[in-house]
């Protein structure tokens, strides 16, 4: 009987019972590391803000999340986030600019300029900055809460020389915008006539930045009715709202100098009556750009956004 007790025993240390083959007890971390590479998923979240209007371009703000569709590569997402955006902090980056271009003309720009920011920004929440361009882009005031220290900022703009209005933008979002907290809603203003005759980069590299970083741009056109013949003037147009189209602002072309502050009026009230919608795409990230469109269930109304993003690039692809 002891000598049968010893020969069980061998086999048993020897991982085999009965035929079967032991599988030694495993290491904690390994099993957690197991784990953890079965449980992976995409995590990707798009969130877009949008706006919506009517025919007759009054903004509607009491839609719910079922009067929405949205699609990416014309594809149908299933919306995992809604919410009417009417109070989201701001992160405002003003850029005006002071090319010689535009020096008969740069003191209503100052003067609606304040009164916006007077009007739109709340101390403790809201954030804003000024930036000025001609043949170099140079940050008068950096981010703050305090309107009369970026009304100061504004008072203290002087024409110059040559248009840096791609480098300008390029400055504001990759050395600001795009160090704001993602719960911010990143707006760029971009007071110019749209013209850039000294910046080293292009229109397209600096939009695909803005889109990167989520950066809505709204821009005022100040090519008035004395400039807006000239092909100078449809160039730069042009230019203004490809820019506030492809990241889901609006270009104002104020027919005149004084109605500069309509403009600024429009773009504040705008930015209190948004919807966010939100999305976990079906498509892996790759890297590429995905192409967004928002559709309402009432044809009367339309939304309008961004025209897509960037996925991120997962470590496999």
């Amino acid at each position: 009987m002891k000598a049968l007790r010893l020969v069980l025993l061998a086999l048993f240390i020897s991982g085999v019972v009965l035929g079967q083959q032991v599988t030694p007890p495993q290491n904690p971390a390994t099993i957690a590391a197991e784990k953890t590479q079965t449980l992976k998923v995409n995590a990707t979240l798009v969130n877009t803000l949008f706006t919506v209007a009517d025919r007759k371009g009054k903004f509607v703000t009491n839609l719910k999340r079922d009067d929405f569709r949205i699609f990416e590569d014309e594809k149908q997402q299933q919306v995992t986030a809604f919410s009417n955006e009417s109070n989201l902090p701001l992160s405002v980056a003003l850029l005006v600019d002071t090319s010689g271009s535009i020096r008969d003309r740069l003191r209503f720009e100052q003067e609606a300029a304040i009164q916006f920011f007077y009007s739109t920004m709340h101390r403790g929440r809201d954030r804003g900055m000024v930036i000025t361009f001609d043949s170099l882009p140079e940050i008068l005031q950096d981010f703050t809460d305090d309107p009369e220290q970026l009304a100061e900022a504004v008072r203290r703009i002087r024409a110059g020389g040559g248009t840096a209005l791609y480098d300008a933008t390029h400055l504001a979002i990759t050395e600001r915008l795009s160090k704001e907290s993602e719960q911010r809603r990143r707006v760029l203003i971009l007071v110019s006539d749209g013209d850039d005759n000294s910046s080293r980069l292009s229109m397209t590299e600096t939009l695909d930045l803005a889109q990167r970083h989520n950066v809505t741009i709204y821009c005022i056109s100040t090519n008035t009715a004395a400039h807006a013949s000239s092909k100078e003037a449809e160039r730069g147009d042009k230019t203004l709202k490809k820019f506030s189209d492809e990241t889901g602002g609006k270009t104002f072309f104020p027919l005149r100098l004084q109605d500069l502050d309509l403009s600024f009026t429009d773009i504040g009230e705008e930015l209190r009556s948004q919807y966010t919608i939100g999305y976990s795409p079906t498509r892996s990230d790759d890297g590429t750009f995905r192409r967004i469109r928002i559709e309402v269930a009432n044809r009367n109304y339309k939304a309008r956004s961004r025209t897509g993003y960037y996925s991120p690039r997962s470590s496999g692809s």
